[in-house]
């Protein structure tokens, strides 16, 4: 016998089931769910959370890390796949989708939060185990590793180029944004390097919930009462909760007495309830009302000067929303499923027009963070014709010495002023109403006489409203 054959034979390690981390596994089920299926995380992750508490696996801490890893990765996802394509040996486009999913949640833990970097990376490998195998879990190790080795801005210092070279592509870079996002959000501010790196990098922040009171059904007085919140900035109607408040929690919400609606969008409404009109003011429009949160707004205005609502919206089960938030309206109201670019009403029926056109929603690029990485510049022309033509609809649909509202989610030039600057063409017995004066409180809305909301000067989604009345 030799001597190697009488050497005592070492027992292999037993092989250890990776632990299972229901936080950061509910994470990557959202990121894939995202990134799969095109679903936005604002509605995937409530029923995830939902699910998860009902099982007993989260408490509220737990919510709050999940929400934040899935937010934070998708807000940061330029700027870590930057950092992430610095770290492997092939191009990214030949990463797997699954496994850049968990590097990115890994690399938002190591450089996006106050998680010990030795955590972060255990955790990710784990979760890597877990959803994709030993395998590459040591793939994922390895580059996190790698990434472990600089903070985020020694990682800008080496990834981004400099400003002085390229600066869209360094603002891309280092605030994640797509470079024709960032450039098209620059001619929109009008230049200047200060204000831009403030609008990027507020679109990077956390935004609030904000409430709305609704008219007739609610008051800011019943929302203050509610833990955490402080009143709104702008719209007398807007409550915030500051601590990332459950809105469901909320007995008025509950019960469709109050909703969730930005102050950006309150505010369209409020401008063009306020815009003066001449002659009678008893019949108004929503001509693009889902989900609901303006119409909502506006019947309960409407109601306390006697005035009718008629909100439209094509699609049916978005109408069926709509007709969820009027519910309840102190005043009479209709909710119709119908085409507002062929309506079925008569032309000059209405003294107040809204039409919130569908757009690239770059304005709400807080609340939906993946929207930045979906949208392309040929978006702007497959949404250019609508918006021309719900804007001439609603400039139709408007008696003489009525108003419009034409209002986007969207402060890019080719969706805001040149859509209406075309179209006023077409109809010179139009003018254009000064909406700043509507407004009083608020400040830096622009030259106008439209005007411009702002996420880093106003605290909202980047709304843009223009008034217009018909004067023959």
């Amino acid at each position: 016998m030799s001597d190697q054959s009488r050497r005592p034979h070492k027992p292999h390690k037993p092989h250890r089931r990776p632990q299972k981390d229901p936080v950061r596994i509910l994470a990557f089920e959202a990121l894939r769910a995202v990134d799969e299926r095109d679903a936005y995380a604002n509605l995937v992750l409530p029923p995830l959370l939902r699910k998860a508490r009902e099982k007993g696996d989260f408490d509220g801490r737990d919510a709050a890390l999940a929400t934040e890893l899935v937010y934070g990765t998708l807000r940061r996802q330029g700027t870590y796949d930057a950092i992430v394509a610095a770290c492997v040996d092939r191009p990214l486009r030949e990463v797997d989708p699954p496994v850049l999913d968990v590097l990115e949640l890994g690399v938002h833990q190591l450089l996006g939060t106050r998680i010990p970097p030795h955590a972060a990376v255990s955790a990710t490998v784990e979760l890597a185990r877990v959803v994709l195998g030993d395998g590459r879990a040591k793939f994922v190790n390895a580059v996190l590793r790698k990434v472990a080795q600089h903070d985020l801005d020694g990682w800008l210092e080496k990834v981004a180029p400099p400003y002085e070279d390229d600066p869209e592509d360094h603002l891309a870079v280092v605030h994640s944004h797509p470079r024709w996002v960032v450039s098209a959000l620059w001619d929109s501010l009008g230049g200047g390097r200060a204000g831009i790196e403030d609008l990027l990098e507020a679109d990077n922040e956390r935004p609030e919930v904000t409430l709305v009171a609704r008219p007739g059904r609610s008051t800011t007085g019943e929302l203050l009462r509610e833990e955490a919140a402080v009143e709104g900035r702008w719209s007398p109607y807007a409550v915030r909760l500051t601590e990332g408040g459950e809105p469901g929690a909320v007995e008025a919400v509950r019960e469709g007495r109050a909703g969730v609606q930005d102050e950006g969008s309150q505010l369209v409404a409020l401008a063009l309830a306020h815009a003066p009109v001449e002659g009678r003011d008893a019949l108004w429009l929503d001509g693009c009302a889902g989900p609901g949160g303006k119409a909502a707004l506006l019947g309960a205005l409407a109601a306390e000067r006697g005035a009718v609502l008629l909100a439209s919206e094509k699609q049916p089960h978005r109408a069926g929303l709509v007709a969820r938030a009027l519910d309840g309206n102190p005043g009479p109201y209709q909710v119709i499923a119908a085409d507002g670019t062929r309506p079925p009403w008569r032309p000059g029926s209405f003294d107040r027009v809204l039409v919130d056109v569908p757009c690239t929603g770059l304005g709400a690029l807080r609340r939906r963070p993946e929207a930045r990485w979906r949208r392309r510049p040929e978006d702007l022309d497959g949404f250019a014709p609508l918006q021309r033509d719900l804007l001439r609809t609603a400039l139709e649909s408007v008696r003489v010495g009525g108003v419009v509202g034409y209002a986007t989610c969207s402060p890019h030039l080719a969706e805001t002023r040149a859509v209406v600057a075309d179209v006023l063409k077409q109809y010179p017995d139009t003018e254009l109403v000064d909406a700043r004066p509507l407004l009083p409180d608020v400040p830096a809305l622009g030259e106008g006489p439209d005007i411009q909301l702002w996420p880093h000067l106003h605290g909202t989604d980047a709304m843009y409203l223009a008034l217009i009345r018909r004067t023959g």
